[in-house]
């Protein structure tokens, strides 16, 4: 039996989906491939996958008015096991097996994980909207045949954020950092060294996620957040300074390894013409803390040429930038409302 899900999927496809499909539906054009939730679709399942809702999962796509019919007749057909693995079997919390091949049409699937239809273009605010896991559920797994070429446009149209909304968001992180930095030392001294680690912490998780937008990658939830991490061109540099802030025993070590993190990212930064500050971090005020240097954030937003995104509110960023509640996360509604807030224009 594969241990890859998604290669399972894919023979599963070829070898019993698609020829029910080219018997019972000829001529009929549709898409497949592993797509939405699962470990799998980011290549990262393992033995302990199989514990729950790992298995025969498939994604197809055919035209919308096809999908009952489809999934009837899939239904009838389908077998009831192949590779030694049952066909149909009931995902967590549910008591009813039933098959995992999900049939739906490409706009009814974008819908279901965004709240819209990415091909019919995007607002700033749907941009705002889309966490980086939605954005995986889409654009991560494999796709094995799309004989329309629509999941390709979907896929394609979540490639990545427009320049002027990029360059908001990775603002947006470095203002976080800005915000909380000073803070991890301050506590440190004034005895809090459980607070300040608190802080650094949450200071690392800003930093990797500002790593992914720098490198163009969605961040998966956080599960897998530090495993696709470690992907990224900048990990080895970056998290050898994190994880010396974090087993740091005291504030101005602490300090020492973010601003190094920092330094680095920065230069990939300035690398890439996003910037041109050379010196990520400054002193803050007299204090013996630092914050980064306030051009940076000032030269990501100065290039701001849009309108809508120059009057976006200073600092709130994506949704998965305002909060990590998991239940508005997993939520496209909820994500939607989250970043709703009227532009502010002062």
């Amino acid at each position: 039996m594969d241990d890859d899900g998604a290669e399972l999927s894919r023979a599963f496809f070829q070898q019993v989906v698609a020829p029910v499909m080219a018997e019972r539906f000829p001529g009929l054009l549709l898409a497949a491939g592993r797509l939405g939730s699962g470990s799998d679709v980011l290549g990262l399942d393992d033995a302990v996958s199989r514990d729950h809702d790992w298995g025969l999962r498939l994604s197809l796509f055919v035209p919308a008015d096809a999908v009952e019919e489809v999934d009837r007749e899939l239904e009838q057909r389908l077998p009831d096991a192949f590779r030694g693995l049952p066909v149909r079997f009931a995902f967590t919390g549910a008591t009813e097996s039933q098959h995992h091949v999900e049939v739906s049409s490409v706009g009814e699937f974008a819908d279901a994980r965004l709240g819209f239809d990415p091909r019919e273009g995007m607002s700033v605010t749907d941009w705002l909207s889309v966490s980086g896991q939605a954005a995986l559920e889409l654009t991560a797994g494999p796709v094995f045949v799309d004989a329309t070429g629509e999941l390709s446009a979907v896929r394609g149209a979540l490639r990545w954020y427009p320049d002027d909304v990029w360059r908001y968001v990775l603002a947006c992180d470095w203002i976080r950092i800005e915000q909380e930095l000073p803070l991890m030392g301050r506590a440190a001294d004034v005895g809090d060294d459980l607070g300040s680690r608190v802080i650094a912490a949450r200071l690392a998780q800003t930093i990797m996620h500002l790593a992914f937008l720098l490198e163009r990658r969605w961040p998966p939830y956080a599960k897998w957040f530090g495993s696709l991490f470690r992907t990224l061109a900048c990990a080895d540099e970056v998290q050898s300074s994190l994880h010396g802030a974090l087993r740091a025993g005291n504030g101005a070590d602490r300090q020492r390894g973010i601003a190094a993190a920092l330094e680095e990212l920065n230069r990939h930064q300035t690398e890439i013409g996003l910037s041109d500050v050379h010196q990520a971090t400054v002193p803050f005020w007299d204090r013996p803390y630092v914050h980064p240097h306030p051009a940076i954030v000032a030269q990501l937003l100065d290039a701001v040429v849009e309108e809508e995104v120059r009057r976006l509110p200073r600092g709130r960023g994506s949704v998965e930038q305002r909060t990590d509640n998991v239940d508005v996360l997993v939520d496209a509604g909820a994500r939607r409302a989250a970043v709703a807030l009227k532009p502010c224009t002062e």
